[in-house]
């Protein structure tokens, strides 16, 4: 429960050691370890799945849509719990729902029950992401766009040691035993590290005297936030990036299969892997280097600024790989520089969200934000009936390109003129 707390106690209070701040970033970088896969590993099972039930496709990819939907759209709700009673008893009840999301898949013999797994692994991997990230922003506000980064990474590259231990197994024991077992072990690692995490109490962490990215000094509630401009262009402009990346992500196995060169084995510094595993693994890794990369940039040159950066990378990257898809080493290059220019926005826009509106409700109001991941999931679907009606993958990758490529515009046009204003009217 919140607590009353006066100014005396809060400038009596200790400031927090660097090894503590650390060591509940690090317990919340676990905790997104574990739930990587529920996403990221998805790909991996969408073809034997429909090999056993013939349920198509585009079927099975509703479970993907449904699975982030319920990740990203309870978030607001979710985060306002772990606000007011903090993350540890959120985040350990959620280990529990993610292992059982798993053994439902692993059973799972109809499209319904399939989805009630992805549905109810949703909920649990909300909880976990946006406590975690909410975590790291309250205990960094000097060292925001990193912190976020980093715990992001655990999400983005916490699968890059298990897609191959998971293919393998796939390949041996089927599908229902990789989500069986491994749906058991990450949901008890998430139940016992979460056991460790707490938010920092007031005082404990003082905000930057002189930060070199602006931050407000007021803590905006949610209907505060969702009635301001900056809110809804970072909104758009988080949709317009996650949908090129959340379409890489969900068809990056069926593309390289329509390609025919999943199979195909490529060499780079000496190993050498079929294109597709290769390609997912490589793809974990800059998927989770960039969030603490490009959030570290971010706090030394500004948010937008690195925003345009990445943007562009990632658009210029999605177009690449549609003309050069065909050739199995340009296919893994191309792909890891998509997925490298694209995880930094689960860094850039928890940062900049909390930045303007402050560290009280950070939770809470990044939940807000991060429902677009959700509106970009509805987009996913579209890419398989597309491919379908046109023949090709050629409008998925050219609408991927656009996107971004707008995005980064708007970053430096549009989002930091009206952030300045923003909060120069909030500190007037």
């Amino acid at each position: 429960m919140e607590e009353t707390v006066t100014t005396e106690t809060i400038s009596s209070r200790a400031i927090a050691s660097e090894s503590t701040r650390w060591g509940q970033l690090i317990f919340g970088i676990i905790c997104m370890v574990m739930i990587a896969n529920l996403q990221y590993g998805w790909t991996l099972f969408v073809n034997p799945i429909d090999q056993k039930y013939h349920w198509g496709r585009a079927a099975i990819q509703v479970a993907f849509t449904i699975f982030v939907l319920t990740e990203t759209w309870l978030v607001p709700i979710e985060g306002y719990l772990i606000d007011r009673f903090g993350p540890r008893i959120m985040i350990s009840g959620s280990g529990v729902l993610v292992a059982i999301a798993w053994v439902i898949n692993s059973v799972a013999d109809s499209l319904p029950l399939l989805y009630l797994g992805a549905a109810i692994g949703g909920i649990g991997a909300g909880v976990i992401y946006g406590g975690s990230v909410g975590n790291a922003l309250k205990w960094f506000p000097d060292r925001r766009g990193l912190a976020a980064g980093l715990t992001a990474a655990g999400f983005g590259a916490g699968s890059a040691l298990t897609v191959i231990p998971i293919a393998n197994m796939i390949q041996s024991s089927g599908y229902q035993a990789a989500f069986l077992w491994f749906g058991l072990g990450q949901g008890i690692v998430v139940v016992l590290v979460a056991l460790l995490l707490r938010a920092p109490q007031p005082g404990e962490v003082p905000v930057p005297a002189a930060p070199v990215v602006q931050q407000t000094r007021r803590d905006y509630g949610p209907m505060e936030v969702l009635s301001s401009m900056p809110f809804w262009v970072m909104y758009v402009m988080f949709v317009m990036v996650g949908t090129g990346g959340l379409m890489a992500t969900a068809q990056l196995a069926p593309i390289a299969k329509d390609f025919k060169i999943d199979t195909i084995p490529v060499s780079i510094l000496g190993l050498t892997l079929p294109a597709l595993q290769f390609a997912l693994s490589i793809d974990r890794v800059l998927n989770g280097i960039t969030r603490p990369f490009f959030g570290w940039v971010s706090d030394q040159i500004g948010r937008e600024n690195t925003m345009f950066i990445a943007f562009m990378a990632e658009g210029i990257g999605i177009y690449a790989l549609l003309h050069f898809a065909t050739d199995p080493l340009l296919f893994v290059i191309l792909s890891g520089v998509v997925f490298f220019a694209w995880g930094e926005i689960y860094s850039l826009f928890p940062a900049t969200c909390t930045d303007i509106y402050g560290r009280k409700y950070a939770t809470t109001n990044y939940g807000l934000l991060y429902t677009a991941k959700g509106t970009a999931a509805l987009l996913v679907p579209l890419g398989n009936v597309l491919t379908t009606w046109t023949g090709s993958w050629t409008a998925v990758f050219v609408i991927a390109a656009i996107l971004n490529i707008i995005a980064a515009v708007m970053a430096l046009v549009v989002l930091r003129p009206i952030r300045q204003r923003a909060m120069a009217m909030a500190m007037a």
